[in-house]
């Protein structure tokens, strides 16, 4: 019999999420837009057709998880590579040894966690084994693919979209750590559903986090007469109150975004910096927030200080680079510039009228003289007959009608007197004066 040495893990002192880690795909929680019956990459593992593909979602989704099942499923060899702590060097390594087990016939999967952390040379490293077929690529990343892995490499793998759990798979899977034997079944466990949901509520659809969780409220529970009783003073000290009241996926989400928008839309900064606080402090991704004030930067100031825009991509930026918390007072200079900012909607109003008309009249031809030519055919059909190059008059200006005949006058935007806008209504009047002026009467 082998001897235990004093140093090893006893199976007690194994993560909970390690220990819980399924091994099959009926055993996965999620995900059921690829792996449910019949879905692509459902049909792909189970006809053992599986290609190089990345796997792109937050954390705490599966991604290593569903890798491990796809090498055991399709009976790979499975290599667990880690962009943090490999260079070239290792690549090389791996590479070596996958070519030799293809040259006796087995597959090497090789997963490659935080893909994105490899620089170009050494994302490079990969291509000619992928082609080759020596290794499977799978690999797994929280940022855009189409940004962070290198065209060439990304144009070989499928990219497959993960999302966040939902509160009822997390509460699920919960209540799945509390009967399972390699969990909390070999204990009698006291907790309420209501309780598994909230600690789902808190984990913000993270699995990982949420067994994280679990674990630490059991483990530290009284105990009595065998029992391990979690009660709600134990569950408040493990969570963070204010995440638990925060679903984002729910309804206050909704409410809390909103509040901020209407707060920036009616000048109020200090209102706005209240509600962008609240979100944040409440576990919102910061990357969300700069997005929505990208969104309204252009839908409520506009043209009359086009330089929201500018600040408001700046703080989305600032966030990518630095992350909470710190990114917290690029967010706030972006409420606030956006708060204090002269207001316009008239680039939203243009784009909604403008669409209405295209969505009623799609088969509107383009006049002929503002079409392209570059065929002896298309010249000879007169496209881009009578085209009037405005940089070769003095004005920059010509009269040239650029609206089908059906929509001829029609306004779609309507500066305002707002800030800037002013200037731009003012500049737009000159044009349409100087224009009818020079309109040729026929």
């Amino acid at each position: 019999m082998r001897q235990q040495s004093f140093f090893e893990t006893e199976p007690q002192d194994i993560p909970l999420a390690t220990r819980l880690r399924p091994q099959t795909l009926e055993e996965f929680v999620g995900q059921r837009h690829l792996l449910a019956p019949g879905k692509v990459l459902y049909n792909l593992i189970e006809q053992d057709r599986i290609a190089s593909m990345i796997f792109w979602g937050p954390p705490g989704v599966g991604k290593t998880t569903l890798a491990r099942i796809i090498a055991g499923k399709t009976r790979s060899h499975f290599i667990n590579f880690s962009a943090v702590t490999s260079g070239i060097k290792e690549i090389k390594e791996v590479m070596a040894q996958a070519e030799q087990s293809r040259r006796l016939g087995e597959r090497t999967i090789l997963f490659v966690d935080e893909i994105h952390r490899f620089n170009k040379a050494q994302q490079d490293a990969f291509l000619p084994y992928v082609e080759r077929g020596s290794i499977v690529l799978i690999g797994a990343t929280t940022e855009n693919p189409s940004f962070e892995v290198n065209a060439a490499l990304l144009s070989r793998c499928k990219v497959f979209v993960l999302n966040a759990l939902s509160a009822e798979e997390l509460t699920g899977l919960l209540r799945r750590a509390v009967e399972d034997p390699r969990g909390f079944g070999g204990e009698s466990v006291s907790v309420t559903d209501e309780m598994l949901t909230a600690i789902a509520t808190f984990a913000n659809g993270d699995a990982r986090t949420a067994l994280g969780t679990l674990e630490m409220v059991v483990n530290n529970a009284p105990r009595e007469n065998g029992v391990t009783t979690v009660t709600p003073e134990i569950l408040e000290q493990c969570v963070s109150r204010r995440s638990l009241l925060y679903d984002k996926n729910g309804e206050e989400h909704y409410n809390l975004i909103s509040a901020l928008h209407k707060s920036m839309r009616n000048s109020d900064p200090d209102a706005a910096v209240y509600w962008l606080a609240r979100m944040l402090e409440a576990g919102e991704d910061p990357l969300y927030v700069a997005r929505r004030l990208v969104r309204f930067a252009s839908e409520d100031v506009g043209m009359a200080d086009s330089r929201a825009l500018e600040i408001a991509v700046a703080a989305y930026q600032a966030c990518h680079f630095i992350g909470m918390p710190e990114c917290t007072v690029h967010l706030t200079h972006a409420a606030v510039y956006l708060s204090v900012a002269p207001k316009s909607n008239a680039l939203y109003v243009a784009y909604g009228e403008a669409a209405q008309d295209a969505q009623k009249m799609l088969a509107e031809p383009v006049p002929l003289h503002i079409r392209n030519a570059p065929t002896r055919l298309m010249q000879e059909l007169h496209y881009g007959e009578g085209y009037q190059y405005a940089h070769d008059t003095e004005e920059k200006l010509t009269a040239m009608q650029c609206l089908p005949d059906s929509l001829q006058g029609r306004k779609y935007y309507r500066p305002t007197e707002q800030g800037s806008e002013a200037r731009v209504k003012a500049r737009i009047q000159q044009i349409e004066a100087w224009k009818q002026a020079h309109r040729d009467p026929s």
